[in-house]
């Protein structure tokens, strides 16, 4: 029987970045795959939070490709032929059924925020087929073994070892491994050999999906034009079209394609009286019908795979980790795309693990089981908090003004990550929880807004009295206050919020940092820091310098 230190399931971005960074710290890695590349996926929209990962990943290991993808300008120089899409920040339209989108100025039901100052340092929509499929081709060029049209059927879980079974092109395998890694997404294959109960019922949020990439979609510039000005053009961004029925997300990419789906809630999905097994293009092309302006934009779009149901999207589990084991973010929970959590909580978790075989590379070899327990009990944390930020978001779709202010709960939190990150790094980021887990002021937040929105709701979609809404933005604004270092809940912006860097300095004194230094930083903020230098990895088992020396300090 052949075997292997660790065996990863799954050759997404994030399986095969962790592959990656484990075979550069030295050990004997077999990544499995059960399809082939390149492949379509979803899960496309990146984030300042998962760039900074991504950067981190890349310096700290060698890995200058993953610097260079981290930014969209750097990405155009140095990987043109990957393909993606220019993201200047998150764009929101309120549509309505039977009208189209109102243009009222200043006052539309529009809110635009941006994620960077310009085009250069922008995020990206990821072409997965593309960005996967360089990931597996860097995986194996560091020395990973990976293995391709592998179906596992089963896992044997020991105290001193995992064995797997199944078969690859017809033909039985078998991998002995001292431990294995999930990344296989969601029902994964760990989930099931383990029979990891569900935790779902626990969780609030409910969707259904309907989904494909498009040529031919016309931009909202177009399809609702005159708009006003906002920090960025609005098409160049996670564009989110909200609808009675849930919300509708448009991911542009620079070839012109957009994948496009539209999330249903429970109640958006009974009133629109579908069949057991709805006809996905009929529901479709049904709600674009339904909203004149988002039927515009779509008029000439033309499918370029067929268009995909899925009545749940939703799923979690109760254990992410054991002695021999470990589930990655996507194959632990998934909640919703509303606000592009995905890649950067599954870098995150790469960063995590990768920084327990680096603690354990000099002795056990696979990471003890308090750190493992650390890693499962941060996404069981996390989990539970995306699903509170998105549940919020779908209570307060009944009224504009309600779900503009819960979203400013999102920039604020993200936004003070991500300049606290870039102004005062430290090795031990990765095990700060994600999205205000463990801040004492941000991480209650979440689940206080819920509450008090559905106060208002009553949960029916209702959309409260003028008193109602105006209290609660009040109390967002008052609730982010003391960590809003980005200029956030100002009425005076009228929901278009720049990066505004006068707001950063001057609340300096939320960083625990003088204005003088907030000044200093700022050359480095707007994109003018030197670029780090890289050495190229010397592979067949041996580390990169950079790593010899991260391990060196651990003895």
């Amino acid at each position: 029987m052949e075997s292997c230190e660790i065996a990863i399931v799954g050759s997404g971005f994030a399986g095969s970045l962790l592959a990656r960074v484990l075979a550069v710290l030295g050990y004997d890695v077999v990544l499995l795959e059960r399809g082939t590349h390149p492949r379509f996926a979803i899960g496309e929209s990146s984030t300042p939070l998962g760039n900074l990962s991504l950067e981190r990943l890349g310096i700290r290991y060698g890995l200058e490709d993953c610097y260079q993808l981290a930014t969209h300008g750097r990405w155009l120089a140095h990987f043109p032929e990957l393909r993606r899409g220019l993201k200047r920040g998150f764009t929101f339209y309120r549509h309505h059924p039977d009208q189209p989108l109102a243009n009222r100025g200043l006052d539309s039901e529009r809110l635009l925020v941006a994620a960077s100052p310009h085009d250069s340092l922008s995020d990206t929509h990821w072409l997965r087929a593309d960005v996967d499929h360089h990931f597996v081709r860097q995986a194996i060029a560091s020395g990973v073994d990976y293995r391709d049209r592998v179906d596992l059927t089963s896992a044997d879980v020991a105290s001193d070892s995992v064995q797997l079974e199944g078969n690859r092109n017809g033909a039985p395998f078998k991998l002995r491994a001292n431990f294995v890694i999930d990344a296989s997404g969601p029902g994964g294959f760990l989930a099931r050999q383990l029979s990891i109960p569900s935790g779902l019922a626990h969780t609030e949020t409910r969707s259904a999906i309907v989904f494909s990439h498009f040529d031919g979609v016309q931009l909202m510039r177009d399809a609702a034009p005159g708009m006003p000005e906002g920090p960025y053009p609005d098409d160049w961004a996670a564009v989110h079209h909200l609808i009675d029925e849930g919300w509708m997300y448009s991911l542009r990419f620079d070839d012109g394609v957009t994948s496009a789906g539209f999330l249903l809630t429970p109640r958006g999905v009974a009133s629109l009286n579908l069949p057991d097994a709805p006809d996905a293009a009929l529901l479709w092309h049904s709600l674009l019908q339904r909203y004149p302006t988002l039927g515009s934009a779509f008029a000439d779009a033309k499918p370029l795979m067929p268009i995909a149901f899925r009545p749940v999207i939703q799923h979690r589990l109760t254990r992410a980790a054991g002695e021999r084991w470990a589930l990655m973010p996507h194959a632990y929970a998934f909640v919703d795309p509303l606000f592009s959590t995905g890649i950067a909580w599954s870098l995150r978790a790469v960063e995590r693990l990768a920084l327990a075989f680096e603690s354990a590379a000099l002795e056990r070899r696979v990471p003890a089981m308090d750190v493992l327990t650390r890693y499962e009990t941060a996404l069981g944390e996390e989990a539970d908090q995306i699903d509170l930020v998105v549940a919020g978001a779908y209570e307060a779709m009944a009224h504009f003004d309600l779900f503009a202010a819960h979203a400013m709960l999102y920039f604020g939190t993200v936004s003070f990550a991500e300049i606290s990150q870039r102004l005062t790094p430290d090795d031990t980021v990765a095990w700060k929880g994600f999205l205000g887990v463990g801040d004492p002021v941000l991480a209650p937040l979440p689940r206080e807004s819920l509450r008090r929105l559905r106060e208002i709701t009553q949960r029916r979609g209702e959309i409260g009295t003028g008193n109602d809404r105006r209290g609660f933005t009040e109390w967002v604004s008052g609730a982010i206050a003391p960590r809003n270092v980005a200029g956030l809940s100002r009425p005076e912006r009228r929901n278009l919020y720049p990066v505004d860097f006068d707001a950063l300095i001057e609340r300096h004194a939320l960083l625990g940092m003088s204005r003088d230094q907030i000044l200093a930083a700022l050359p480095m903020l707007r994109g003018m820091a030197p670029e780090p230098a890289f050495t190229e990895p010397h592979h067949g088992g041996d580390t990169l310098p950079l790593t010899t020396r991260v391990l060196n300090s651990l003895r």
